[in-house]
Order: structure tokens, then sequence, then C-alpha cells
């Protein structure tokens, strides 16, 4: 039967690890502690960092670079989820220097009289102008390669650089743009004989958000960066009645979290998924509303291809009406559809010289019949495709006999094609739930085709520990749709005119 009753409650095995000398493991920490990472061409000898900030900034880097290099000591000594950080090198097998290849002073008067303008827009674009401009002059001028950016930014830049953020009165910098957002939407019904009005009503597109404006707009030169806060890098510099203004992250545990997703944007890879099935390829389905078209329900849409080994690639498809105010659900036409998922079939067969054996494609709603025929049309013969719906369910509630959560992994069967999986929950290996309240657990459902869902589930518990932007057992949300918001975003932070090709996933994180 299509869609029988089942109704049982089973456990998902904990997926391992594969680390460097093919060891496998279940806990990164431990994995790339005792094995270091995966041995394989693209592993660097050696970070090449490039750092742009502040003269401070740029110090508190080279001081934090130090701290790294050598042991940092567990907080908690006696807890087994609390692990020292024995140093980038022996860790990573690959050195990180402490000077930089380049180092880009930008005055923090630049930065201040950009960031306080009125005009928020402005303000935004031109303090990302003075990071972007720098960077492109010595991509421009030098040869020597930077493998990442480091770009250091004082509390000012988070605090004033995001959509809400308000300047106080007395801190504003007057503005001399002439073009108000209002007359920048009538310019896009019909544009001006005067260029300086279009140059203008162009900063509209723009996302007031210093991190993802920024990101964006080294899409196009393929320049890889990893923006840090200084109160990040020394937060004792910065005190308040004795004690740090933020709450952080114990130094080791930080160290871990950040030196890893630096080690995966310099092109190392920490670990893979072990015993995956060959051929497998796993597709997440972004969208994103177009805040700067005059159709309301006009959205960006892309996709997130992930392999076995995190390695994942951004696809930023077309501009349409793909939300639908009355079923408040995004959705692409057929042929929008067909084109985005064979630019990802195409880009996996470059790379491994065959088309994808087994095709996922993970979304938040059910894929409705006409965009579900364009991703059929897609793929070749030969290749199963499954659309599975994936939300996070609050709702649902179990609770264990004992004081400790429900276990990660447990899962409960409603139907063959329908059913709960916690992701969240307690690790016997760490003895601790990290969580404060009773888990939620992700509501999976295999919408389109046929697959078994132990199968389904169970992939989704690997998915859910390739999320290298930190070092931690594992996530709540698969990689698919963990950054699904943040790379929309990223994706419609500038004009989407801008043609993107293909990039590797390291971008967007």
């Amino acid at each position: 039967m299509k869609n029988a009753s089942i109704n049982k409650l089973v456990y998902i095995s904990e997926p391992l690890l594969s680390f460097g000398h093919d060891q496998l493991m279940d806990d990164p920490k431990d994995g790339l502690f005792l094995f270091g990472p995966i041995d394989d061409v693209a592993k660097p000898a050696q970070i090449r960092i490039g750092v742009i900030g502040r003269k401070e900034g740029i110090e508190r880097y080279r001081r934090w670079a130090r701290q790294i290099n050598s042991f940092i000591p567990a907080e908690r000594q006696e807890a087994v989820h609390h692990v020292a950080y024995p140093g980038f090198e022996s860790i990573f097998g690959c050195k990180w220097p402490i000077d930089p290849i380049c180092a880009l002073e930008i005055a923090s008067s630049e930065i201040d009289n950009t960031l306080r303008i009125s005009q928020r827009h402005e303000a935004l674009y031109k303090t990302v102008g003075l990071f972007t401009d720098s960077i492109f002059q010595y991509l421009r001028e030098q040869e020597a390669n930077v493998d990442l950016w480091f770009v250091v930014i004082p509390e000012d830049v988070y605090r004033y650089g995001r959509p809400k953020s308000i300047v106080p009165p007395q801190l504003r910098v007057a503005s001399n743009l002439m073009v108000t957002k209002k007359r920048a939407q009538e310019l896009q019904r019909q544009p001006s004989f005067f260029p300086e009005d279009m140059q203008e009503a162009e900063l509209y597109k723009y996302e007031v958000h210093f991190h993802n404006q920024l990101k964006a707009r080294l899409l196009g030169n393929r320049a890889v960066i990893q923006i840090a806060r200084e109160t990040t890098l020394t937060p004792d510099d910065f005190q308040k009645g004795g004690r740090p203004i933020r709450r952080l992250q114990d130094p080791a545990t930080l160290a871990w979290n950040l030196t890893t997703t630096c080690y995966f944007k310099a092109s190392g890879r920490p670990w893979k998924l072990a015993n995956v099935r060959d051929g497998v390829c796993y597709v997440g389905i972004v969208f994103k509303h177009d805040m700067t078209s005059l159709e309301k329900g006009n959205a960006c849409c892309g996709a997130q291809m992930f392999l076995d080994s995190g390695d994942g690639l951004v696809f930023r498809g077309a501009v349409g009406p793909w939300y639908s105010e009355t079923r408040k659900e995004f959705h692409l036409r057929k042929d929008r559809a067909s084109e985005l998922i064979k630019t990802v079939v195409d880009a996996y067969s470059k790379d491994h010289g065959h088309h994808p054996r087994e095709l996922f494609i993970h979304g938040k709603t059910r894929f409705d019949d006409e965009e579900w025929q364009g991703f059929l049309d897609a793929v070749p013969q030969g290749t199963t495709l499954v659309g599975i719906r994936i939300r996070d369910e609050r709702e649902m509630k179990l609770y264990s006999q004992g004081k400790s959560a429900v276990l990660r992994g447990t899962a409960y069967f409603y139907t063959n094609r329908r059913g709960y999986l916690w992701t969240r929950g307690y690790i016997p290996r760490l003895r601790t739930y990290s969580g404060r309240e009773v888990p939620n657990p992700l509501s999976i459902e295999i919408c389109r085709g046929e697959a078994s869902l132990e199968q389904v589930m169970s992939d989704i518990m690997g998915l859910t520990k390739l999320n290298f932007n930190a070092c931690i057992y594992a996530d709540g949300l698969p990689v698919t749709l963990r950054f699904a918001d943040e790379v929309g975003e990223i994706l419609t932070s500038t004009p989407l005119t801008q043609e993107l090709p293909p990039l590797p996933f390291k971008h967007y994180i």
C-alpha cells in the first residue's frame, strides 16, 4: 500500500564519519584529534590568510592566531562534551601562520564616516565598499594567492550594520543621496535620463546587512571570507564592570568551531560521511523574496547540492513570481524547475563522470504537480528522483522514562511515507543533551517518488553531521536545509541582474 499506517517507534543508528587514514568515528572532535582530517589532493599544507580590518583589529587577529597555534584547555575537564583544543597544526596537519600574507588596513575614521550616514542603504553600501574595494585592489595588483580573507570588524559594524539597526541621532552623518526609496521604485518603472539618478537608485537594490552584502559583492571574484568581530577574537579587551561585554563560548570550543570552518573554507575537507551509497546526491531548494521587486510574489530560487564529503555547490535559478499569497508557499513553473535541476545534474556529472543514481530533493513544502514534472524532465534515465518534505514539528512531543531527553535518532513511523525523527536529543557518547527544553522532532514525508522511509531518515541523520560552520557532534537540521535562509539572503543581497556561476558552498557560510 502506498501510504500504509505503521505506527512504530525505532532507533536510527548514529552515522559514522570518516577521517584521516580512513578511520571511522561518530564524533568530529574525537576523529580530528586522533586521526586528523581527510587526506586528499585538496588538503592545504598551509593556510594562506589575508586579513582586513582596522589597525587594532589586525593586531587582535595576530593575538588570536598565536592562541590557536597553542594548546587551549577545556573549560570543564570532567565534562565529556568539553574538549581541549590541541592547536591548529596538531588537529589539521597544516600550518596557520601568525603573520598573514597581507594585512589591509582600513582607518577607523573611514568606517565611522560611512557607517553612520543617516541614509542606511548608502551607509551600508559605502561601508561594505571600504572592504571590497581593498580586496579587489589587492587581487588586481598582487600575485600572492589568498585562500581565505579574514575580515575583522569592530563592534560598531555589527551594531549598526543590520537591517533594524538605528544609529543614535547625535552620531549620524548627513547623507548626500538625493533619490528616495519611493523615487527609486518609480525609476524601476520609468528610468531617468540622468545617469546619476539611476546610479543612486541602484543602491536600494543592496540589502541593508553588512554580513550578507559583503559576501554577495565578493561572489563574482570568488573571494572566500570569514567575518569575525574583534570582540570574538579577544573578548577580554572589551569589558564592562570587570566582565566581557559579550557572553561567548569558552576559548577551546570557540577555537574548534572557528578553525574548522576556516579549514573548510580554505579547501580542506575535515571529514566525510562513511558508508554512503555510491552515486547519491542531495539537493536543498532555496527561495527568498525579492524585496526590491515591485511585484509582491517575486522571489529568487536556488539549489544547494551536497555530497557525502560535505562538498556543495550553490546554484542561483531564475527570479519570478514563485510565491503564492493564497497558499503561502513557493513553487516553480515547470520550465524553471527543469532548468534548475538540470544545472545540478550537469554539475554532478561533470565532477563524477556519470549521472547521479539517486537524487533526493529536500524542501520545506510539498512539490506541486507542475514543479515535480519539471524536476522529472531534467533527470536522465537511470536516476531515481525522490522528493522529501522536512519541517520542524512543534506539536509532537516524546518523553523518556528517566530524567534525560529522548535519544537523538529516535524515529516514529506514522506511515511508510511519513514519520518523525528526533535529530536533537540525548547523546550517549557525550552524556548530555545540549538543549534546555523538550526536543522537537523533524516531520519527514516522502511526498514524491519511491524510497524507504528508514533509509531517508538515516540519510537525514548523516546530513546533520555535515555542518562545517562549527565542529559539533551533530546539528538539528540536515545541511540541505540548515543554511537555506542564509544562502537565500546572500543571493538577494545584490541586484539580481548579476550573473552568478555555480559556486562552492564555502562562499556562502
